[in-house]
C-alpha cells in the first residue's frame, strides 16, 4: 500500500466542501492545538483546501505535496501569507529536526505510510509535538476516496505511528474514514 498520488487533473475536485463531511474545520483545529506561534505542515495539501482553514490559527505552515503541480494550482488561487511551500515526498522532508510542533494529514496518510516516512516525521516534530491523521478506512464502503485494497485502518496507523516513538492519544473508526491524534 501507499505510494499512490492524487490525479492532479482532478484537482479542482480537491476544493469541494463537502470535504468537511469527514473532517470539520473545527474538529481539525482542536486536534492540532493551534496558537498564533506554531509551526504546523499539511501532509500532502494539494490546493490547500484544509491549509487554508489551519493557517489563519499558525505562524508558519508548510504545505507539503510531491506533486509541485498541486503547488502551482494552490499558488494560482491565492495562499495565506503564512504558507511556505515545500514540494518533497514525507519520507524526505527538508525540514530540521524537531522544526514542527504539528503536522495533520487529511484524506492523504494512504499515499506515504511507509516506515522512512513516519521516521522522518518523528524526526521534524518536537518531542510533544502533534501528528493529527483523518484517513479512509478499510472498513469503508469504498464509494469516496481510493480503492479498499489501498487504504489503512486505525490499527495499522496506531502500529506506525507507536513503532516510530509516537503516543497515540485518540483514535476513532468512521463509517468511511479514521482519525488517529499521536503525540511525540
Amino acid at each position: 500500500m501507499g505510494f499512490h498520488t492524487f490525479d492532479a487533473d482532478r484537482a479542482a475536485k480537491l476544493d469541494d466542501p463537502a470535504r468537511f463531511r469527514f473532517v470539520s474545520r473545527e474538529e481539525l483545529l482542536s486536534h492540532l492545538g493551534v496558537a498564533p506561534e506554531r509551526v504546523v505542515a499539511d501532509l500532502g495539501s494539494g490546493t490547500g483546501f484544509f491549509t487554508d482553514e489551519v493557517a489563519p490559527h499558525v505562524g508558519t505552515l508548510y504545505a507539503v505535496d510531491v506533486q509541485e503541480v498541486m503547488h502551482d494550482y494552490y499558488r494560482e488561487k491565492g495562499a495565506p501569507d503564512n504558507v511556505e511551500f515545500v514540494t518533497a515526498d514525507v519520507a524526505s522532508l527538508p525540514l530540521d529536526d524537531d522544526r514542527l510542533d504539528a503536522a495533520f494529514s487529511t484524506m492523504t496518510y494512504h499515499e506515504f505510510a511507509t516506515d522512512d516516512a513516519l521516521a522522518e516525521l518523528a524526526r521534524v516534530v518536537r518531542p510533544g509535538g502533534t501528528v493529527v491523521v483523518v484517513d479512509w478506512s478499510t472498513s469503508g464502503s469504498g464509494e469516496d476516496g481510493p480503492p479498499l485494497d489501498e487504504r489503512f485502518g486505525l490499527g495499522d496507523a496506531v502500529e506506525a505511528l507507536e513503532a516510530v516513538g509516537f503516543t497515540v492519544t485518540h483514535g476513532e473508526t468512521r463509517r468511511e474514514t479514521f482519525v488517529c491524534v499521536a503525540r511525540r
